[in-house]
């Protein structure tokens, strides 16, 4: 192989890891907000798993955030928890920060 296939390699493996990363911190982020609603909700400890796990699928809906924001909104409301669209989102922003931290202390 030429240098310049190696470096080609190089990019693409880069790439590959990033695109791993991205891809678990935004599972973990969607996770913790699980947990987050679910604590908002009063759920107990099954329940919460499960709300959590819901949680992580309802991100595969459509692209970006809009759907698990939609999600928890909804759920929130319908539990009868006071909150508002920028209460979630700060919460997805707090959460995607602890995704990121706790996955880098696990390397």
């Amino acid at each position: 192989m030429t240098t310049f296939d190696n470096r080609e390699a190089a990019f693409e493996n880069k790439f590959a890891h990033d695109q791993d990363m991205a891809f678990r911190i935004t599972a973990r982020r969607n996770k913790l907000l699980g947990h987050w609603a679910a604590a908002r909700m009063g759920l107990t400890e099954a329940e919460t798993d499960a709300y959590a796990k819901s949680v992580v699928q309802a991100d595969f809906e459509e692209a970006g955030d809009e759907d698990v924001i939609r999600k928890l909104l909804g759920d929130l409301i319908a539990a009868g928890v006071d909150t508002s669209d920028e209460e979630v989102r700060q919460a997805l922003a707090d959460q995607e920060v602890e995704a990121r931290r706790q996955l880098m202390e696990a390397k």
